[in-house]
């Protein structure tokens, strides 16, 4: 197998809860351009799932085409994986998550499979609350097919060739929200701190986490005139909140100033500390969070953080009372029903 592009900035513990190291969570060799922000998110999957404990063969993978799509190879090799047709992700993780509720599922997609191909696929995810962390990689134009505009290009923003995007943008977090979604997050490749505990909260949360992220591709879209770039992205980053992330299997230690942090108990036990660094801002507040990101559109900047969150909302497994066990390890005795219940059902409807 070839190496891994496995590079976790900071201190890396030697061995996590279930006794892993940092290298059993590799994957396999990029071959995506160097410096591509999508290499910097899987290597921030890694190290949310590394610290997080997650086993790897516990862990459902899942993608659809495009640059973004390629790299749930070179994160946990021993997970299981789907690489789906072009924005069909969505109804091939619904299902295998409701077939097995154990399995931790990821979705990594881009901006072109996700809101144009497959945005009717993503909604209904979104509304229904599938329980996953749904990253979208988000550089505003598709890499894989000599960098066209997509549809999350903002307008005005500018091609490699002089060309002028003059189609309004489609915001994916605004579009989360209005379809019910429950955590709703951005963030930024080059960002690493605040991406692995967003990230990680995540991975908590019960229910569909959407994280869209500015993913700049360093061959069609980093370049002066582009609102997707590295220099773009980190002049016009503005910082909803300080993420914090405790999980329910460390003890909880705050050393926020009391009065500035909105304390967010998610179902595992496990905590999302946000610092404030607006007065008057409530994660909990969809209206909130809605005229948020359009006031930050019509400034031209980049918000990250986790604009919305609610921690109570059931997620799709929870609704329909799915069993734990694997729906394909039951026996015929529990999903067939008995000729004296189908009997009984028939007399009932006669």
């Amino acid at each position: 197998m070839a190496d891994s592009v496995l590079n976790l900035t900071g201190p890396v513990a030697k061995e996590n809860r279930v006794g892993l190291s940092a290298l059993d969570y590799k994957g396999g060799k990029s071959t995506l351009c160097a410096g591509c922000g999508h290499d910097a998110i899987s290597n921030q999957i890694i190290r949310a799932f590394y610290e997080m404990s997650v086993k790897p063969e516990s862990v459902a993978k899942f993608s659809g085409i495009g640059c973004s799509s390629k790299t749930p190879a070179y994160f946990m090799s021993r997970a299981h994986g789907f690489n789906a047709v072009h924005g069909r992700m969505p109804a091939v993780a619904t299902g295998a998550t409701l077939a097995n509720r154990k399995l931790v599922s990821i979705g990594v997609s881009g901006d072109g499979d996700s809101a144009s191909i497959g945005l009717g696929q993503l909604l209904h995810m979104i509304r229904r609350n599938i329980s996953m962390v749904y990253i979208v990689e988000n550089n505003g134009v598709y890499g894989l097919t000599k960098g066209q505009f997509s549809a999350t290009a903002d307008e005005g923003s500018q091609l490699k060739n002089g060309v002028i995007n003059d189609l309004p943008p489609m915001d994916l977090c605004a579009l989360a929200i209005t379809c019910g979604a429950g955590f709703v997050a951005r963030g930024f490749a080059g960002d690493p701190k605040q991406m692995v505990t967003m990230l990680k909260a995540a991975i908590a949360y019960d229910g569909l986490a959407f994280i869209d992220v500015i993913s700049p591709c360093v061959t069609f879209n980093n370049h002066e005139g582009s609102t997707k770039s590295y220099p773009y992205a980190k002049e016009h980053d503005e910082i909803l909140h300080q993420v914090g992330f405790v999980p329910s299997f460390e003890p909880i230690e705050i050393d926020y100033e009391p009065g500035e942090v909105r304390d967010v108990s998610l179902h595992d036990g496990s905590r999302v500390l946000l610092k404030k660094l607006e007065e008057d801002y409530d994660p909990g507040d969809a209206n909130q969070a809605m005229t948020r990101l359009h006031r930050a559109v019509s400034a031209g900047q980049m918000l990250t953080g986790i604009v919305y969150l609610d921690p109570a909302k059931k997620s799709f497994t929870s609704q329909l009372g799915i069993v734990d066990e694997p729906l394909g390890t039951l026996s015929q005795d529990v999903i067939r029903p008995p000729k004296e219940a189908l009997d009984q059902i028939m007399a009932e409807l006669m």
